[in-house]
């Protein structure tokens, strides 16, 4: 197949990185097309957990390629410690490569992030922090003084742009935000740290992404955050700085549009999301606690507890519809085992109106009453479920609903953390 991209149907945590995982086996590249290091997907392998941030989840495939594209941005310093901790766990990373024109994260940039977050007060958006937005702001200014990672090879192209850069922002940060000003040469010093190990991977990416698809090998083209968070298409501006959306892979890769075989939408049994910003179905109850702690509902970055609620129908169906969505990866099914009854969202009232989808005037959002749909649980375990037929029929009537929702086919069920607990549709 030319290529499949992962996208997450929902507001990002969906595990994508455990279906990117289990593609990658049979992949010969995998690739990442957008986001930094406020990303963070968690794969287990024979019940050893790795937290990845930077680094596309098809990294534990010493065999698979795997790519940080163009329309990433990339922290030096987070690849380094990330590198390096795979490292001590016995994963190489030498099938790792990143692209010469991915825009790079400058500790200033990570500075400016947090007094941004800091000044806008009671209006924060819920920033990770990690300089994500101020890099893209850069890169979208057209600044030519951007720092990209074939800058990195030269120490003294690698100076003269941080001293441009921080000529101009050092005037914001002091002035704007009465902070003190950076130094530069202590900025380029503490990046020059880590050179040795981040330069090995900065190569002519797009030639290897086309050699894959041109020898007609499988290429995965793997998303961060997810739909609602897309700059243009999400819960403005409650959403990070990129195209998590499909739409996002052609845009981060060089890969065409008519390149790209299989849309797999993430979607987990039921909702989440993290920071601000509207969420019709959350539930601020104890059964929303419960999902918290059955799913493990805390950052793999940032740590912070997500907040949880009913499936959202009418953001499944909007997301399939946005990503051309050809089939979904439905993940967490176990985290409802407990549950005497479940509810999907398959509407909206807004205003005395029924909307089956997500409005595009966002403001409305807000307002939004789910109308919900009521299906019995299956007050069973899941976890142990190898096939369709070890499962429950009340489970298997829910993932019938999800997969109608979405107007499309299920192409695999996860019932636990593992590989293993992956039951293929």
């Amino acid at each position: 197949m030319p290529a499949t991209v992962i996208v997450g149907a929902q507001w990002g945590d969906e595990g994508k990185g455990k279906i990117t995982d289990i593609l990658a086996e049979d992949a010969a590249v995998v690739v990442r097309y957008q986001g930094g290091s406020n990303a963070g997907h968690t794969v287990v392998v024979n019940g050893e957990e790795f937290k990845l941030h930077l680094i596309p989840s098809g990294i534990l495939h010493e065999k698979t390629t795997c790519i940080m594209a163009a329309g990433t941005i990339i922290d030096p310093i987070s690849l380094r410690d990330e590198v390096e901790g795979l490292r001590e766990r016995g994963i190489s990373c030498e099938n790792l490569l990143i692209s010469e024109n991915a825009h790079v994260i400058m500790p200033y940039h990570r500075l400016l992030d947090g007094l941004q977050e800091e000044a806008r007060g009671r209006h924060s958006i819920g920033t990770t922090r990690r300089g994500i937005g101020p890099t893209y702001t850069d890169k979208t200014a057209r600044m030519p003084q951007s720092i990209r990672m074939v800058d990195l090879l030269d120490d003294d192209v690698l100076r003269e742009r941080i001293e441009a850069q921080l000529a101009q922002k050092n005037i914001i940060i002091r002035e704007v935000y009465g902070h003190d000003p950076v130094d530069p040469m202590e900025t380029f010093d503490e990046i020059a740290e880590v050179l040795d190990v981040v330069r090995p991977f900065v190569a002519d990416v797009r030639r290897e992404i086309r050699e894959a698809m041109v020898a007609d090998a499988n290429v995965v083209l793997e998303g961060a955050q997810g739909t609602f968070l897309d700059l243009d298409y999400g819960t403005y501006p409650y959403v990070t700085s990129s195209h998590p959306v499909a739409g996002g892979a052609c845009l981060g890769t060089g890969v065409g549009p008519t390149e790209i075989d299989e849309v797999v939408a993430v979607v987990k049994a039921y909702t989440t999301r993290v920071g601000s910003g509207a969420f019709p179905t959350e539930l601020e109850d104890e059964t929303g606690d419960q999902l918290r702690e059955r799913g493990a509902e805390f950052g793999t970055t940032t740590g912070r507890p997500r907040r949880c609620g009913w499936l959202d129908g009418v953001a499944l169906r909007t997301a399939a519809e946005l990503n051309g969505a050809t089939r979904i990866a439905i993940t967490k099914l176990d985290v409802l085992d407990e549950l005497e009854t479940v509810r999907i969202a398959t509407e909206y009232e807004i205003n005395g109106e029924r909307h089956e989808r997500m409005p595009e005037n966002l403001d409305l959002l807000a307002h939004a009453r789910p109308i919900y749909e009521e299906m019995p649980g299956w007050q069973q375990s899941v976890t142990g479920a190898q096939s369709r037929s070890d499962l429950p029929d009340e489970a298997l009537a829910y993932i019938e609903r999800m997969s109608e929702l979405a107007g499309c086919e299920v192409w695999c069920v996860s019932v636990g953390p593992a590989r293993d607990q992956t039951i293929r549709y």
